[in-house]
């Protein structure tokens, strides 16, 4: 895999390595319990944000298992808007995308803006083959957000994992390499 050049710029926003200055912001929306509904696990405290905000300002993405994991801001407004997320899956070229935003920033695309550079970021620069998103049926915003990004439904787990006291069925939605190259291909209409 290729060095991975940060940070990202896209139209609006910029996406970067977690400073020690984005802690408090981190955790301002990842303490609270709507933004953890959709994450595997409860509402971070003060210190599980702390290790979280160090661990991925010095992350390596070197290897099957690695997490990239990059602060969101806006580029004419500095501050923490969220995170995007992509997991190098076990087995050769497959990834996991996600995503999660501060209540003040949902709402305004800018999850469909980072989670498509991320898509970019892992298929023209990284090279994979295909990109996941696995979401809790419930999660109507995120599986919306995965067919604006062009992403399939390729399956529906029925009760497939229990997580905060209740089973759910997960969704998962991917893209592969030659789909994304289908739907970004220049227009050859002059």
């Amino acid at each position: 895999m290729p060095d991975i050049a940060l940070p990202i710029h896209t139209d609006r926003l910029i996406l970067r390595r977690f400073e020690a200055s984005d802690l408090d912001a981190f955790h301002a929306y990842h303490s609270l319990a709507e933004t953890a509904r959709f994450l595997p696990r409860e509402a971070k405290t003060y210190t599980q944000s702390m290790e979280y905000v160090g661990k991925y300002a010095n992350f390596t993405f070197e290897k099957e298992g690695d997490w990239l994991a990059l602060a969101v801001e806006a580029q004419d407004s500095p501050g923490l808007l969220g995170e995007v997320v992509l997991k190098w899956l076990e087995g050769t070229g497959q990834a996991e995308i996600g995503w999660s935003l501060a209540p003040a920033a949902r709402g305004n695309g800018y999850a469909a803006e980072a989670a498509e550079a991320l898509l970019r970021l892992g298929f023209d620069e990284l090279g994979f083959h295909r990109i996941d998103a696995k979401l809790d049926a419930l999660n109507t915003a995120s599986a919306a957000l995965c067919e604006r990004l062009g992403m399939r439904l390729e399956s529906r787990q029925v009760d497939k994992w229990r997580y905060k006291g209740e089973w759910a069925t997960e969704l998962v939605y991917a893209l592969l390499e030659d789909e994304w190259r289908a739907r970004h291909r220049p227009s050859t209409n002059g």
